[in-house]
């Protein structure tokens, strides 16, 4: 799969406007401000394929980017920022809701979450959908760049303590910033989507 072969498809607001076409979904999530954009940048080689927002939370879409059209990245909406206002917090929710009972199109859900803090209450949330659908999931822990060496190992485990991750995701220390781990997490990546590929039966595994 080439990630240089990417372009952007759509931005759903809505679950009628969800994609559901059969293709590979790899689906990106994480509170506004861990550094989900850069994350899925660094991730395709490109410096702002993905749009960082200046501006948290402000919109509320599900977006999806085709990759050499074999797959595609799904980038859901950030959480978590308080500014929002209460009507696009329930729009958020509703548009979640919708888009993870559709679970059996999601391939690999990547969860981002800061590796300098405890995650949120929002981001338990996230993570409880996720492993709902029982689809492969996979947590960076983003930010390590900015994490001394010596508090990485706690912090990491915090972090799976807290979302009560089942024993076969892994948290994957990662740094959007410098690129540590990019390998990591394309292997998974690929692995999932050749798999999805290869069987046509691999969405059973989800709910």
């Amino acid at each position: 799969m080439n990630l240089h072969n990417a372009q952007f498809i759509k931005s759903a607001a809505a679950s009628r406007e969800l994609i559901g076409d059969g293709l590979p979904q790899i689906v990106f999530s994480g509170k506004s401000n861990v550094g989900k954009s850069s994350v899925i940048n660094k991730t395709l080689g490109r410096k702002n394929f993905a749009r960082v927002s200046n501006t948290p939370g402000k919109t509320v879409h599900v977006n999806y980017f085709l990759i050499d059209e074999l797959a595609y990245f799904v980038d859901l909406p950030g959480y978590g920022y308080a500014k929002v206002p209460k009507t696009e917090k329930n729009r958020w929710a509703v548009l979640m809701e919708s888009f993870f009972s559709k679970s059996q199109h999601i391939t690999l859900g990547v969860m981002i979450v800061d590796a300098r803090h405890k995650p949120t209450d929002d981001d338990v949330t996230m993570a409880n959908w996720f492993q709902a659908t029982l689809c492969p999931l996979v947590v960076l822990a983003n930010k390590i760049d900015k994490v001394k060496k010596s508090e990485l190992d706690g912090n990491l485990s915090v972090i799976r303590e807290t979302l009560n991750l089942r024993s076969d995701i892994d948290v994957i220390p990662f740094s959007a910033e410098k690129g540590i781990n990019k390998e990591a997490l394309l292997e998974k990546i690929f692995a999932a989507v050749e798999e999805s590929t290869a069987d046509s039966d691999s969405e059973a595994s989800c709910r």
